[in-house]
């Protein structure tokens, strides 16, 4: 039986203890330090509309080593005409990620309460986005948190083509500048394995997390030459 979250402690159940999909618990709520609590313990919300909050730990999980993002030369030659911003429009590219319509995807897991919740957090920095401009336009994006030295990113969106990988390139360049360990991508998508990010254990991904969840980065979150 999967547990039910108590609404006022923000303990979770061991990310072991998940079903075989993956699921640890659910109930609760999206408070700022029940969502910093269960990023810290490795899992994240996942659910749909009309669902109770769902709380995950898939095993395997799907990571990104910073060095090997695969760049090829056509998205180095199209990342040139966009412009690159951090956080200057959180709020907005999490709401068009929630738009997003994709494919085999029946509406979105990014809900108005979720939109506010993540906002909340990028507020107490530590959610974060990266923005994809054209000719002033927001066309592309991504968005996650920040837990220690790991960036766990959340979702993405592009409006134009190579929007949302020239954005994600320009996190993961930066990300390096600045001394970050790995970007946690959740769950194994092909998209995220052709640009190098690799299914790991487990209990491989947590020694990880553990290991710099709480080693503190100081610097702004703005370009970077």
């Amino acid at each position: 039986m999967i547990p039910q979250l108590n609404k006022y402690e923000l303990n979770f159940p061991h990310p072991n203890s998940a079903n075989e999909d993956g699921i640890v618990a659910w109930g609760g709520d999206l408070t700022p330090s029940r969502l910093v609590k269960a990023y810290q313990s490795g899992i994240f919300p996942w659910y749909g509309k009309d669902e109770p909050i769902i709380w995950w730990s898939p095993d395997p999980r799907l990571i990104l080593e910073l060095d090997d993002f695969k760049i090829s030369k056509s998205l180095k030659k199209s990342m040139k005409k966009f412009e690159y911003r951090f956080d200057s429009n959180f709020k907005e590219v999490i709401t068009r990620c929630g738009e997003k319509q994709r494919v085999g995807q029946d509406g979105t897991w990014i809900q108005p309460e979720i939109v506010e919740a993540y906002d909340s957090l990028h507020s107490m920095g530590v959610a974060h986005s990266v923005e994809c401009y054209l000719d002033g336009k927001l066309v592309g994006g991504a968005y996650g948190l920040v837990i220690g030295k790991v960036f766990c990113g959340e979702s993405m969106f592009a409006d134009v083509s190579d929007a949302s990988k020239s954005a994600f390139a320009t996190l993961v360049k930066h990300l390096k500048i600045w001394g970050y360990d790995f970007i946690d991508c959740q769950v194994p998508t092909n998209h995220l394995k052709s640009l190098g990010a690799k299914e790991v254990a487990r209990d491989y991904f947590l020694h990880r997390l553990n290991s710099v969840r709480f080693e503190s980065l100081e610097h702004f979150w703005e370009i970077v030459e």
